[in-house]
């Protein structure tokens, strides 16, 4: 059997990627540019619902899973996200590889932002250890566990500056220091893509540009900022970045200065490659070419192609039917040529070229448990865990606390009996059952000499508007239907008072921050000032932890 030259993993990445677009039809260069959210293992229907009686926004979910397969099965994708089982991202591969006439396989893309099956500390709080080392190694875990399911490539790290703690994904940043976000984003692109061996992940840092300046915290809002502070402030996290070698970056949703950054040739081409040197293949965020139609930047779908493939946006990220089907007849009229199309596809097989994936593009299923039960990852998170944390201030030296000098501990809110919510936002592999809540784990500090009496206190609002990820993770949270916040707060202030000290844990839930999650004001939620007072008022030392 003849080895056709970009199948022989011995000539440089070069040749072989140049082989290989010499043999695609432009239809199969458009599949190579788009990438599918696949919905397959978004949950089952309850039994005897009526697809057909289902809201169109609800259909189109059940539904488009079988038109995802159905483009596999001719070539029309290149990579898929939100896929983390490996035996359903071989299933998936093997439709890709086959139902491509050259054999290319799918890139497979996810959030693995602080960890995957192992949670480290969540992003911000990672910044605050100011050690590099300790994130990089973080990081090089979560690669290696998204690996091992069959993710080739994470949406991370985000390294948005924000200055606005009202913005709901402040969390999943560095903050506000461009210095600091630049170290940051460095460690985390070397942890994850490492030497893009059989155990890392490419990195896409996010989101380019200016996200994070979004106008009163208020997630996707325009962002109007000087050259001065997108080059002093905004620019260099990226910069960082792409000096570590990043290979990816993700283009940002909303408008820069009046033009959407995703159809933005200044920024995506001049700025990102021609001043900082990036070469790697830049991906939309999710249905941001279709938004160039909705931001009043295009006049249709092929036009929104054209606008960002011209821009230098090399993949689209999409949900439902794709812009960039529109490329072959974009092509066709004129409106680009396929030399400019081949641009972007030359960067994407190199991508996975690089990763291997012609070689190995199946995930080892017998290997997998093994890796996501590695004892070394725990240790490597809880060695993130103890470098992040923050004390604040210690009056009268109340930390740590010392079973030989307490009799009685009251530990309070209904955050600190939650095992989701301390594993932070944004994570999709978790298991709660290995997670250990506040108060499980004060009352393994302080054994069995020492009383802990536990009550939730008032109860958290829940969000207006969930999260669609919510009906993914059966442990999301909430307060009882029939709370009583005035017998509660009662009892934990009589708690309080009885007690040698009080451990009260305050904040939000974790899918009350992160994408879509902005706040109107730094107020704790409901009734929990109130509260604090409360306790505070009873004298009893405090010990104050904050959740979020």
């Amino acid at each position: 059997m003849t080895t056709l030259p970009y199948q022989d993993p011995s000539r440089p990445v070069e040749e072989r990627v140049d082989d290989l677009l010499a043999r695609l039809t432009l239809d199969e260069k458009a599949g190579q540019l788009t990438q599918y959210f696949y919905f397959g293992g978004f949950g089952e229907l309850p039994e005897g619902v009526d697809v057909g009686a289902l809201p169109p926004e609800l259909r189109s979910f059940v539904e488009q899973p079988k038109g995802v397969e159905a483009a596999l099965g001719h070539g029309g994708a290149g990579s898929l996200l939100f896929v983390r089982d490996p035996a359903i991202a071989n299933r998936l591969q093997k439709l890709a590889i086959e139902g491509s006439r050259l054999g290319i396989p799918l890139i497979f893309g996810f959030d693995v932002i602080h960890g995957l099956r192992t949670i480290l500390p969540a992003p911000i709080a990672l910044a605050a250890s100011w050690d590099p080392e300790v994130i990089e190694q973080g990081q090089a875990v979560a690669a290696r566990e998204a690996r091992a399911v069959g993710i080739h490539w994470t949406f991370a790290p985000m390294v948005d500056i924000a200055r606005d703690p009202r913005w709901g994904r402040i969390i999943e940043g560095a903050g506000e220091d461009p210095f600091l976000g630049a170290a940051v984003c460095a460690a985390q692109v070397r942890g994850f893509q490492g030497d893009l061996g059989p155990e890392s992940v490419l990195a896409g840092p996010k989101h380019y540009a200016g996200y994070g300046a979004a106008v009163g915290g208020r997630d996707y809002d325009d962002a109007d900022i000087s050259d001065s502070e997108l080059w002093n402030v905004y620019f260099p996290p990226f910069k960082g970045g792409i000096d570590a070698g990043a290979r990816n970056i993700m283009s940002a949703y909303m408008d820069l200065n009046g033009v959407p950054a995703s159809g933005n040739r200044w920024l995506l081409t001049d700025v990102l490659r021609d001043e900082l040197g990036f070469d790697g293949f830049v991906v939309s965020d999710a249905n941001a070419v279709r938004s160039l139609e909705t931001q009043h930047f295009a006049r249709d779908l092929t036009d929104a192609a054209v606008r960002a493939l011209d821009a230098g946006l090399d993949m689209e990220m999409c949900m439902f039917e794709p812009a960039f089907g529109h490329l072959t007849d974009a092509v066709a009229t004129g409106k680009l040529t396929e030399q400019e199309v081949d641009q972007a596809v030359r960067r994407v097989l190199a991508a996975k070229f690089r990763l291997g994936l012609f070689e190995h593009p199946y995930a080892d299923e017998d290997a997998t448990p093994g890796v996501l039960s590695d004892p070394a990852h725990r240790d490597a998170a809880q060695t993130a865990a103890e470098r992040t944390m923050v004390l604040l201030r210690n009056e009268g030296g109340a930390l740590p606390l010392d079973p030989a000098a307490l009799g009685r501990v009251a530990v309070i809110g209904e955050l600190a009996a939650s095992k989701r919510d301390v594993l932070g936002p944004w994570v999709f592999d978790h298991d709660t059952t290995e997670a250990v809540s506040v108060l499980d784990g004060v009352r393994a500090r302080l054994g069995d000499g020492v009383s802990v009496d536990y009550a939730p206190g008032v109860g958290l609002p829940g969000r207006l508007y969930p999260s669609m990820f919510d009906r993914m993770d059966p442990t999301v949270g909430e307060t009882p239907s029939d709370h009583d916040d005035d017998a509660e707060l009662a009892r934990a202030v009589a708690l309080a008072t009885d007690a040698d000290v009080a451990v009260v844990v305050v904040g939000q839930r974790q899918n009350q921050i992160g994408e879509k999650s902005s706040a109107s004001t730094l107020d704790l939620p409901g009734r929990y000032a109130e509260q604090l007072e409360a306790i505070v008022a009873t004298g009893t030392p405090v010990v104050l932890g904050g959740m979020s």
